[in-house]
């Protein structure tokens, strides 16, 4: 217990009025009552509300009556209290505090504190509840009785239900490659206004395919009460890339599937997956079984790993989570890795993940910060390097990772174990860790995941806090369906990431003589070779031949605004699937970037953008994932918003009334510029503002792109003085992003 624990029962209770559920993210009242119990409170004591790290309930005010998330807070015999709020006051998890203190007075046993969160008595809405669901909400409460700042939890503390809303989008989820009359599923979802699985859908609804599906039904029924649907055992026998349309009864679209590309023969499968997030257990939301349970049934992965920071893993829930990756692995259903975040210091190489093979492992943690067990303290690792030399017999691998803290490869990297670097979570974009790797000469992967902490592994909605992102998916390329095929995809780098959309995207090299395939790093030492003319993302290859063929062959979910084609640090080519002569009338304003490395890298980007002799036709916003942040159209040629970014991107698209009249004034604290909306193209203009490729960027889109699936060709020249390094990022209109691992080639 990181609290005191003295005569819990004597330190009085706290109930919380109205209990029972509540939608997630709507505004409510709740009233807390703190009954004083045998030693009351004595003066300058003090009361503590907390919640969770996670939870982006509306910050408490206390100054604006009729605002949002209105505090008060009274004595009920006339004592005197100073009331403050503050993100971090109580030991973490449960860090947002609403600190209470005596100031003036005293209570004894029975006198009352009455907190009233979202106060309507004065005009208040109501405070704005946490955006996503939650069995057992807490209003957590401990207790300073003596007026020694050494706290008591309640033995009994109050709680309510948070529960999804109706649903306001629908999803229909397919895997993105199969054999011809091999059987495949497919899976729908409802989701609320907050990204939340919906349980409030109730109508039938028609499929459509784009191609012969056999056992596809007509129509689905949602029933009250059910979180999605899973239709199984469907087959194809032609080749093709599939696309399922899901249609209301007057035949509109609701929702389209990502593609799936049927093929003859295919030596690797696509497994998608989320290998990185948290539970109520360490700093996260609900338990490690509902994450899981999420992870299978409500996002529909095939793979997903529990990874909490190791200094708040207890041994008893390392154990269980243990027994839960056995559990829940099934071959050819859902694979899970035993795993945990290393959290070291920044300065000691910062976070990394590790996936064990097997159940049992010893975890080395970065430090016993928050395990009071020191039995095991000899076997924590508490540096980067130190965590390597642990792990140098294990079966496992390891990624880098940036978070709070961010993994400096730099201080400490291990090849034989560490073969992938994390370029996006619910943290944001961080494209600067890959190119860290390739300054160091390191061969790695490119992986995305979540580390979401709101209980929604593979579907991890930003919700309403500093998290700016949405979790990102990898997709491994294996040669089964199980832990060892799936680890072997990953060891081998046949991997990609995404924003959390779900695409094809596939890049190989051809040679026009023989190359050499090498197993694993040849510079380890110990692998295999052998001849070969072609080779995919992860590869490493030695080649005499001065230029290779390049071959990118991309599906998405939407269609494709560029691919910067890439080989290590160097940008070779920015393809647009269209020409200057497409442009129309469609203008993107795009802010993107991040302070710097750190914790504080967040970026705000309020502002507003004008337009003179013109006007805006249409207006819609891009990845604006927060969406209690302001984003509204206050003119014909005005809109106004309130957004941040972590490192990846947000803005606005536009349709403008004239192609080419007038200009264009965008007023943010970072950037001010004036632009002539003549001179905006299909090259982008770029306004700098320091941090890391903190820019807005403003450029022109053809009035429709048709252009959702694109497969190029490019000859590209090699160097000799360091790897060549492959791969692309695609970034598709809807705001996602996809990377492929590097293929690596040396001469």
């Amino acid at each position: 217990m990181p609290h005191s624990t003295y005569l819990p029962e004597k330190m009085g209770s706290a109930v919380v009025e109205p209990s029972g559920s509540f939608e997630a993210g709507s505004y409510q009242e709740f009233t807390l009552t703190y009954t004083a119990g045998y030693f009351g409170i004595d003066d300058t004591g003090s009361l503590k509300i907390v919640h969770r790290f996670a939870s982006d309930m509306g910050r408490p005010q206390f100054d604006d009556p009729a605002a949002a998330n209105y505090v008060t807070v009274e004595a009920t015999n006339g004592a005197v209290l100073h009331v403050e709020y503050d993100m971090k006051r109580n030991i973490r998890p449960w860090d947002k505090t609403l600190y209470i203190k005596v100031v003036r007075g005293f209570l004894r046993k029975g006198d009352q504190i009455i907190a009233r969160f979202g106060d309507r008595r004065h005009g208040s809405p109501g405070m704005r509840i946490q955006t996503f669901c939650e069995d057992s909400f807490e209003f957590r409460v401990l207790v300073d009785a003596i007026a020694t700042y050494n706290y008591v939890e309640l033995p009994r503390q109050p709680e309510i239900s948070i529960v999804p809303g109706p649903p306001v989008l629908y999803k229909a989820i397919l895997p993105t490659l199969r054999e011809i009359d091999a059987p495949f599923r497919l899976c729908l979802k409802g989701e609320d206004r907050w990204g939340n699985p919906s349980n409030l859908c109730e109508q039938r609804l028609d499929l459509r395919a784009n191609m012969e599906v056999v056992a596809l039904p007509a129509s689905i029924q949602f029933e009250k009460g059910q979180f999605g649907q899973v239709i199984e055992n469907l087959t194809a026998d032609a080749e093709g890339d599939l696309v399922i349309e899901l249609l209301d009864p007057e035949a509109n679209p609701l929702a389209k599937s990502n593609p799936c590309r049927l093929v003859e023969t295919a030596r690797l499968l696509p497994y998608w997956g989320d290998l990185h997030g948290q539970s109520e257990e360490t700093i996260g939301t609900n338990s490690a079984r509902d994450y899981y349970d999420f992870a299978r049934d409500k996002a529909f992965l095939d793979i997903c790993v529990h990874q909490g920071n190791d200094f708040q893993i207890t041994n008893e829930f390392w154990q269980w989570l243990n027994e839960l990756s056995a559990e829940f692995t099934e071959d050819d259903r859902f694979i899970v890795f035993p795993g945990w975040e290393w959290s070291g210091n920044t300065g000691l190489g910062g976070d990394r993940n590790v996936l064990h093979m097997h159940e049992g492992r010893q975890i080395h943690r970065s430090s016993h910060a928050l395990v009071d067990d020191l039995s095991d303290v000899d076997s924590d690792a508490t540096s980067a390097g130190e965590l390597f030399t642990a792990l140098k017999d294990e079966d496992c691998t390891v990624f880098a990772h940036i978070g709070g803290r961010y993994a400096d490869i730099k201080v400490a990297h291990d090849q034989r174990l560490e073969k992938g670097v994390e370029v996006h979570s619910a943290w944001g974009t961080f494209e600067w860790l890959i190119h860290d790797a390739f300054e160091q000469g390191y061969r790695v992967g490119i992986l995305s995941n979540s580390d979401g902490h709101k209980g929604r592994p593979g579907a991890s909605h930003p919700g309403s806090t500093k998290f700016g992102a949405y979790g990102g998916l990898t997709c491994v390329l294996a040669p089964a369906f199980t832990r060892a095929g799936i680890m072997q995809g990953l060891r081998q780098r046949h991997h990609y990431g995404t924003t959390g959309n779900r695409v094809i995207l596939d890049t190989r090299v051809e040679f026009s003589d023989e190359a050499v395939l090498f197993s694993d790093d040849p510079r380890l030492g110990d692998v295999t070779s052998q001849p070969v003319r072609s080779a995919m993302m992860g590869d490493i290859l030695r080649t005499d031949a001065e230029s290779v063929r390049f071959t990118i062959d991309v599906h998405g979910t939407a269609p494709i605004e560029r691919i910067d084609i890439r080989n290590g640090l160097d940008t070779l080519e920015v393809y647009r699937p269209y020409g200057e002569a497409d442009l129309g009338r469609r203008i993107r304003v795009i802010w993107e970037g991040s302070e710097y490395r750190g914790r504080g890298r967040e970026t705000i980007w309020d502002g507003y953008a004008e337009l003179t002799a013109n006007a805006f036709e249409t207006l819609m916003p891009i990845n604006r994932f927060n969406i209690d942040k302001r984003f509204q159209q206050t003119a014909p040629g005005r809109v106004e918003w309130s957004a941040l970014t972590t490192g990846g991107f947000g803005g606005f698209e536009v349709l403008l009334e004239d192609a080419s009249s007038g200009t264009l004034g965008i007023d943010t604290d970072l950037i001010k510029q004036e632009i002539d909306i003549g001179a905006i193209g299909r090259d982008e203009l770029i306004f700098e503002n320091g941090g890391i490729e903190r820019r807005i960027r403003v450029f022109r889109l053809p009035d429709d792109n048709p252009h959702r699936s694109l497969k190029i060709e490019r000859q590209i020249d090699l160097v000799d003085d360091r790897d060549n390094a492959l791969y692309v990022r695609v970034t598709f209109e809807d705001g996602h992003y996809a990377w492929s691992s590097p293929i690596y080639l040396f001469r």
